[in-house]
C-alpha cells in the first residue's frame, strides 16, 4: 500500500470561468490563510455566493445556503471523482478511492448501510462506559500534574486508546495513525509544499496501516471484524471489508483528535464560556456543537459535477470541481447570529462541520460521542482551564486544529 505523488499541474488545464462571475487570485491553502482564515472568508462571501480560483480553475462555494445545496444533491454534484482537487473521472487516479467517501449511489448505498449499522447508536452505547472510565483516567493524570499538553495528553491520547481498542487495531505501532491521516486529508488538495513534505516523511505508515486492516491482525470483537463478519455475509467483499477498515481509522481518528483541541483552545481562549459548560455540565453536547460551528475541523473539500448545471445562476460545465467551504458557511452571517461568537450556549445544529448529505463524515457519530463525554468529564472534575503560551497550529490543506497546547488546569472542589 502505498501514496504515489499525482502529476502536478492538472488543476491548470480546467475551462476559464463564464462571464459575470468574480474571478479572485486566492490561495485557500496559503499558510498566511491557514493561520487565520475567517477574515479570508468573509472577502469570498462577500464577492458572491459561488466564486472563480484562478489560481487552481476551480469554482468555490462559500454561503451557508449553497454549501448545503451542493453537499445534498450527490446527484449533480458527486464524490466518485474524488473528495478532492485531482478528478478521478478525467485523470487516473493516484490512490485507491475510498469505497464509501468516494463512491456515488448505488454503490455507496450498500456500503453505507453496512457501515452505519456496525457503528450504530446501539453499537456506540455499549462503548460509553469504557469511554468514561477512560477520560476520567486521562483527566485525573492530567490533574495530578497541573500544567499539561491539552494536545499531547488528551486530544491525542483519547482517541488513540478509545477509538483504536473499539476497531480492534493493535496496540503496537499506533503512533503511525498520526501521520497517516495528516497525508490523508492533505491530499486532498493541491501538490504543494505542505503536501510534499508530509509524503516524504510519512515513511513506514502506510505499510502500517495496510497490515493493520488485515484481518488477522484485528482482534475478534472490535469494528474491523465484524466488517470482515459483513463481507463474510456476502453484503460487501472482503477486499472492501479492509477499506472500510482504512477508512474508519482516517474518517473517525484525525476529526476527533482536531475537535477536541480545538474545543480546548477556545475554552481556554473563552473562560466565560468555560465557566457555562463548568457549571452545566449536561451543556457538553452543544457546546461541541459550537466548536464544530466555530472553529470547524474541516475546512474544505471537492464535489465535482456530473452534468451541466446552473448554480446560483452561474452555468458549470460537467466534471467541474468545485471547492465547499464548509468552514466559511458555518460563519455566514446570512444564515447564523453573531457568527464570530463563540457562544455554548448556541443551538449549533446544521452546522456543516462534519459536511452534510449522504457523504457527510462516515464517522462523525462516534467521533461526536467521544467529544461530548471528554468535555463533559472536564466539566465535572475541572473548575479552571488555562493556556499557557499560544497553542501551536498544525497546517493541512483540508483540517485544522493543533500539534500542541501548554495549559494549566485546576481540580473541582467538591
Amino acid at each position: 500500500m502505498k501514496f504515489t505523488q499525482p502529476p502536478e499541474g492538472e488543476y491548470e488545464k480546467h475551462i476559464v470561468p463564464v462571464k459575470g462571475v468574480s474571478s479572485l487570485n486566492f490561495d485557500p491553502y496559503a499558510a498566511e490563510v491557514l493561520t487565520n482564515p475567517y477574515p479570508h472568508y468573509e472577502e469570498l462571501r462577500e464577492a458572491g455566493p459561488i466564486v472563480w480560483l484562478e489560481r487552481y480553475g476551480v469554482y468555490v462555494v462559500s454561503h451557508y445556503n449553497t454549501v448545503r445545496d451542493v453537499l445534498t444533491n450527490p446527484d449533480v454534484f458527486c464524490s466518485s471523482a474524488g473528495v478532492g482537487l485531482s478528478n478521478f473521472h478525467t485523470e487516473k487516479p493516484w490512490r485507491q478511492p475510498s469505497i464509501i467517501l468516494e463512491a456515488d449511489q448505488p454503490e455507496h448505498t450498500g456500503v453505507r448501510a453496512v457501515f452505519a449499522r456496525i457503528l450504530s447508536p446501539r453499537a456506540l452505547k455499549k462503548l460509553t462506559t469504557t469511554f468514561e472510565a477512560e477520560a476520567e483516567t486521562m483527566i485525573d493524570r492530567m490533574l495530578e500534574n497541573g500544567e499539561c499538553d491539552g494536545v499531547v495528553d488528551l486530544a491525542h491520547a483519547f482517541p488513540i486508546k478509545v477509538f483504536g481498542d473499539a476497531v480492534g487495531i493493535m496496540n503496537e505501532g499506533r503512533e503511525h495513525l498520526l501521520p497517516y491521516g495528516d497525508m490523508v486529508f492533505n491530499a486532498f488538495g493541491p501538490v504543494n509544499g505542505r503536501f510534499k513534505e508530509c509524503l516524504a516523511n510519512l515513511g513506514p505508515a502506510t505499510e502500517w496501516i495496510y497490515e493493520a486492516c488485515k484481518r488477522e491482525n484485528l482482534t475478534d470483537d472490535g469494528f474491523g471484524a465484524a466488517f470482515y463478519a459483513a463481507a463474510d455475509a456476502g453484503e460487501i467483499t472482503h477486499e472492501g471489508a479492509g477499506l472500510l477498515v482504512r477508512t474508519t481509522l482516517s474518517a473517525g481518528l484525525d476529526t476527533t483528535i482536531f475537535t477536541m483541541g480545538n474545543a480546548l483552545v477556545n475554552l481556554g481562549r473563552h473562560p466565560d464560556q468555560w465557566a457555562i459548560l463548568r457549571d452545566e455540565p449536561k451543556r457538553a453536547r452543544a457546546a461541541l456543537e459550537e466548536v464544530l460551528r466555530y472553529d470547524s475541523t474541516f475546512h474544505s473539500f471537492y464535489r465535482t459535477t456530473t452534468r451541466e448545471i446552473e448554480l446560483e445562476g452561474v452555468k458549470l460545465d460537467k466534471n467541474q470541481k468545485v471547492l465547499v467551504l464548509v468552514a466559511s458557511a458555518n460563519r455566514d452571517p446570512r444564515h447564523w447570529t453573531e457568527p464570530d461568537k463563540f457562544d455554548v450556549t448556541r443551538k449549533a445544529t446544521g452546522n456543516m462541520g462534519f459536511g452534510a448529505g449522504i457523504h457527510g463524515c462516515a464517522g462523525q457519530m462516534i467521533a461526536r460521542m467521544e467529544g461530548e463525554i471528554v468535555l463533559r468529564t472536564l466539566a465535572t472534575k475541572v473548575e479552571t482551564i488555562e493556556l499557557l503560551g499560544e497553542p501551536s497550529l498544525h497546517f493541512n490543506n483540508t483540517v485544522r486544529g493543533y500539534t500542541s497546547m501548554p495549559m494549566r488546569i485546576t481540580a473541582k472542589k467538591h
